[in-house]
């Protein structure tokens, strides 16, 4: 049973989709778990048949606990089920040393009679046949760590190669498309490869990280984890005489300026990424020979980096042979300064060329975060799946303001209007359940909470945290739990159960002197209230022209769920509520 949340102790299986002696493959859907936070779809890191199942549906298991068995068809596994069937579970490592159990007259008679110590990092290297790494206990893959997440930005490694890991011991922290998120190590051992820098993508599945015993052999684990073949054994003897044969070959050629091959962004696998970055290579000129011109080990290896260099010289010697007349007169001193100092010299010229000439044209290019990714993906979705109608009220704020004036005289904590209109829609929603309601395509779903998301903007996007159960709350309440819900936003330390679950969303964009807008429905609420703010207007009050504090608000349906009408008349409580702010405190 895997780790699905950062604070998932124990999964219940909601539903198996694969039966004991269904065939499964890599990346087809086992079952979907039922963890603190979520229900998440589990995908099978494996090929081969099912041949058991830890528990049935409904039941529970621990993190650690024995899942499934995935093997051979006719392979007896009872030995393996009766060593992880003890109520606790057992380790990877555990699992791995029970496993071969059934089958103790195969490989170990057949392989090279050799020491016990040496065979974990050479079986892997010599092994002719393709290296299936998921089924390997030394391999970190990246988890889904959301139930939306597809790949994962590794924010900051905690551990960095060389160290000891130890089980529960934080690994690193990663991006995904909600939160930052804490990932623990499951395991024991010492951190010998990492799959990314910090600030690198890698898609669910995908190497994350190797922890295993020093001295294991690496290569061909994340040569098969990049898709390249694996290397060649070699001795120690033989290394260093292809090493010797190689550098006068290199030095008897004249290395020729060699082009660029590759513009804007360039797909190599991780080990060629951190070789090349080992031999000061410049990728953009090292032709790939992987799929689609993915650069692999064997591209980075046969490079030469003489002749990137001759490729950079030219266009380098340029600015020193083309100096203005005026600097030959600069003393010797100086121009050995310049001359020992290019950095210095060069950064005049890296501020003019950083100002474009006017006319010019100039850009820059942001990669797209996880966030961005799955805000386009959800609101495109709902927009273009969703038929939205909108409804737009003015409100009479006067009583508002003088109502919110004397709360905060009581309140231990400041109430905002976002609070007051928080707290009227939640009572509006109790009176209007039609409103209340989540759209899930063969039924609509008629919610008797309310619980409202509070759309909270940050650096990189948006983020909906969500006020549960807040009709039962006071205006004190909510306004510290929206308070905090918006510092989590911001220091991204929101968890998936902090967003999830929303029956209902607000946004205010009155802070920002906006009048009025319209939202796009967050799926699957059938509706999203748009808050304009607060401004002084002409009101005609018994006949007079006096000033007033107007405030609309624009109530965006989903026509599948609700009428006009029925969204006009959330609208009438609404509005009377905030007019007549004490009966909502009633």
């Amino acid at each position: 049973m895997p780790r699905l949340s950062d604070t998932m102790t124990e999964g219940v299986i909601a539903a198996w989709h694969k039966n004991v002696g269904d065939t499964v493959k890599k990346g087809d859907l086992l079952a979907e778990i039922e963890t603190d936070k979520a229900t998440m779809e589990l995908e099978s890191y494996q090929e081969g048949v099912l041949l058991h199942r830890g528990a049935a549906d409904g039941q529970k298991l621990q993190v650690n606990d024995l899942l499934a068995v995935i093997g051979k068809q006719g392979e007896d596994v009872s030995a393996l089920v009766a060593q992880n069937t003890g109520g606790g579970g057992q380790t990877p490592a555990a699992e791995a040393q029970a496993a071969p159990a059934p089958q103790p007259a195969t490989e170990p008679q057949t392989a090279t009679p050799a020491p016990a110590a040496p065979q974990p990092s050479a079986a892997p290297v010599s092994s002719a046949a393709p290296i299936d790494i998921s089924k390997m206990e030394e391999v970190v893959l990246m988890p889904r760590l959301s139930d939306t997440m597809t790949e994962g930005v590794i924010a900051t490694w905690q551990k960095k190669v060389g160290d000891a890991v130890k089980k529960g011991e934080v690994l690193a922290e990663i991006e995904t498309d909600k939160a930052t998120m804490e990932l623990e190590s499951y395991k024991n051992g010492i951190l010998l490869y990492q799959g990314a820098k910090e600030g690198e993508k890698i898609a669910v599945n995908d190497l994350l990280c190797i922890i295993g015993d020093a001295g294991l052999n690496i290569d061909a684990i994340v040569a098969a984890a990049s898709g390249a073949p694996a290397p060649q054994q070699q001795t120690e003897a033989t290394q260093p005489q292809a090493e010797q044969a190689a550098a006068p070959q290199a030095s008897a050629t004249p290395a020729q300026p060699q082009a660029v091959v590759n513009e804007g962004r360039i797909i190599a696998s991780p080990l060629a990424k951190k070789l090349a970055e080992e031999k000061g290579i410049d990728l953009k000129y090292v032709k790939g020979s992987g799929d689609n011109g993915r650069i692999v080990k064997q591209d980075v290896d046969s490079f030469s980096p003489v002749q990137q260099q001759a490729a950079t010289a030219q266009p380098q010697a340029q600015p020193l042979q083309q100096q203005p007349q005026t600097e030959v007169t600069q003393p010797a001193a100086q121009q050995q300064a310049a001359l020992q100092t290019p950095e210095k010299a060069a950064e005049p010229k890296a501020a003019a060329a950083a100002q474009p000439a006017i006319g010019q044209v100039s850009f820059d290019e942001v990669p797209v975060t996880q966030m961005r990714k799955t805000i386009a993906r959800r609101l495109a979705e709902s927009k273009f799946t969703a038929p939205h109608f909108y409804l737009t009220m003015s409100i009479d704020m006067d009583r508002a303001v003088e109502t919110r004036v004397k709360l905060n005289e009581l309140s231990p904590v400041k109430i905002s209007f976002n609070d007051m209109v928080l707290k009227a829609v939640a009572v509006s929603l109790k009176q209007h359940p039609k409103v209340n309601s989540s759209w899930l395509g063969d039924k609509i779903r008629i919610n008797h909470h309310v619980n409202i998301g509070v759309a909270v903007a940050v650096d990189e996007g948006l983020l909906v945290p969500v006020v549960r159960f807040a009709d039962a709350k006071s205006l004190s309440q909510i306004a510290v739990e929206v308070k905090e819900y918006a510092k989590k936003a911001k220091d991204k330390k929101l968890q998936p159960s902090d967003w999830e679950g929303s029956t209902f969303t607000i946004s205010n964009l009155g802070m920002f002197g906006i009048d009025e807008f319209t939202a796009i429905i967050n799926p699957p609420d059938a509706c999203i209230l748009a808050i304009g703010g607060i401004s002084q207007v002409p009101v005609v009050k018994n006949g007079q022209v006096v000033p007033g504090n107007i405030m609309k608000v624009t109530l965006s349906c989903d026509h599948r769920v609700v009428d006009g009408a029925s969204g006009a008349a959330f609208l009438q409580t609404l509005k009377s509520l905030l007019e007549e702010p004490l009966r909502m405190l009633v």
